[in-house]
């Protein structure tokens, strides 16, 4: 596990951007794995801006709510269409269909589009609680794309990302820990003092079910992009 240590959000995107592009020009990322929220805007303002080229690039997004559809603002197909999709062009693009009619089915299906499109390099987040994807705490590692039921922690921490006072769904599906763990590299983002906790969860180097950024330990190729000092271990 390498761990990198920045200043701020724009250093972070910088050596997010250097990374994808010496993937790029080895070859190296076909497939590439998403994730949402407030970390990752700066990050994708920075691929934007970039001359890097995405349109022989598949692209999978980790999760979405349940109940949301692409017109939704609040969905994270809207917000991937507003940051990057609309502005970057990608060879495909894939985000679970939060308004599946079936959606153990639909889980089924985007895990196989996994297996079909083997994730080169996986953007991650980590949740304040130490969840990865909307994996939450007690979640078993080998989990695989599934629906899942959100904590009150990861609710009251993402209900600041919605807008018109929409309430937040209680569910959403998720890839599943296994199927992050199939990436090739990852690339986890953790800033700002919140993350802390979870963090020092993952570095402390105790592997558990209560903390699933600890399923990373049995990852061979984890590259962790932190702003927090002075962290335990």
């Amino acid at each position: 596990m390498t761990i990198i240590t920045v200043e701020g959000p724009k250093q972070a995107a910088q050596h997010v951007l250097e990374i994808l592009k010496e993937q790029l020009g080895k070859g190296k990322l076909n497939v590439l794995g998403l994730a949402t929220g407030s970390t990752m805007i700066p990050i994708y303002e920075a691929l934007v801006n970039s001359d890097l080229s995405f349109e022989k690039v598949t692209a999978f997004n980790l999760d979405e709510y349940v109940g949301l559809d692409d017109r939704n603002k609040n969905s994270y197909a809207f917000f991937m269409q507003a940051h990057l999709f609309s502005k970057k062009k990608f060879k495909h693009t894939y985000i679970p269909n939060g308004v599946a009619e079936k959606l153990e089915e639909e889980c089924g299906l985007y895990e196989k589009l996994l297996s079909e499109f083997p994730l080169d390099v996986q953007l991650l987040g980590i949740g304040e609680n130490g969840h990865i994807a909307f994996n939450e705490p007690g979640t078993s590692f080998d989990s695989v794309t599934h629906v899942e039921t959100l904590t009150d922690s990861t609710l009251g921490a993402n209900s600041t990302m919605f807008d018109n006072d929409e309430p937040i769904p209680a569910t959403a599906l998720t890839m599943g820990i296994s199927s992050v763990l199939a990436a090739k590299k990852i690339i986890l983002i953790a800033l700002g003092e919140r993350k802390r906790f979870a963090l020092e969860r993952l570095l402390e180097g105790t592997v558990t079910v209560d903390y699933p950024v600890t399923a990373l330990m049995g990852h061979g190729d984890v590259t962790v992009i932190t702003d927090i000092k002075n962290l335990a271990e």
